[in-house]
């Protein structure tokens, strides 16, 4: 039986898991946006600003890719289990990470994470499945799996903040930012607004990233309006800590 997923947006897409044609398609270049990302870790400190660091604790990466953040939260924690629903990134994945014994790599998506109920203490999503309404059975998994007191932490891009989210919003008219921020908000998230910078070693690169990432009437609007190698991209980090204790109506 096909299953029914929520994308950008609230449009409901069916198949095995919602399709990420970036990465999926383009895993090298993709490869060389993600060594862009983040060139100032401004990302990275307040995610660990927000969740309060994860040293010594199990993490868990939904939507983890090939594994490119894996080893990144394996500096620090006592396990880094990552989870994909595309075979050939699951693949690319454990060969990125072989050897490492803090870190494994599971087939599976954010609906049915292949992991025993409290399991984790911070669960991490970076620009995967937790797109707004119609992510509720994804936050309900994440919420199994977390032990009392541990984390969700999603990473999204933020459609408000200039230049990339105008971009996003050209190719995305119905994606509704607003109505995202008061979906987490009514979920119990916290917010919090990033800047960061992605940093290219050359044009091309940086062009052949924003090819991938937009159609090509935007992609050739995107690169007219970058003159150099960095572009400053916003993010949405939404966080939410599971209770320690009986919550009451």
């Amino acid at each position: 039986m096909r299953r029914t997923y929520t994308g950008f947006g609230g449009q409901q897409k069916s198949g095995p898991a919602i399709p990420s044609p970036n990465i999926w398609n383009w895993p090298e270049v993709y490869e060389t946006e993600n060594r862009a990302q983040d060139a100032g870790g401004e990302l990275w400190s307040a995610l660990r600003e927000e969740t309060g660091g994860w040293a010594g604790l199990d993490v868990v990466d939904v939507g983890c890719g090939d594994g490119f953040h894996l080893r990144r939260f394996a500096e620090d924690a006592a396990s880094v289990t990552g989870v994909e629903p595309h075979p050939p990134l699951v693949a690319r994945a454990r060969r990125r990470c072989a050897g490492d014994t803090r870190i494994s790599v599971h087939a599976g998506g954010a609906e049915q994470l292949p992991l025993p109920d409290a399991s984790a203490d911070l669960v991490h999503a970076r620009t995967a499945y937790f797109f707004g309404p119609g992510c509720e059975p994804g936050l309900a998994e994440a919420e199994r799996v977390l032990r009392p007191g541990g984390m969700l932490a999603v990473v999204d891009l933020d459609f408000a903040s200039r230049p990339y989210g105008t971009w996003l919003r050209a190719d995305l008219p119905r994606y509704d930012p607003p109505a995202v921020d008061r979906f987490f908000a009514g979920h119990g998230f916290a917010l919090r607004r990033v800047a960061s910078t992605w940093r290219f070693a050359g044009r091309a690169d940086l062009e052949e990233v924003l090819r991938i990432e937009f159609s090509k009437a935007t992609a050739r609007k995107a690169i007219a309006d970058v003159p150099d190698l960095t572009i400053r991209v916003g993010y949405r980090l939404h966080t939410r800590r599971r209770p320690t204790g009986l919550v009451l109506p």
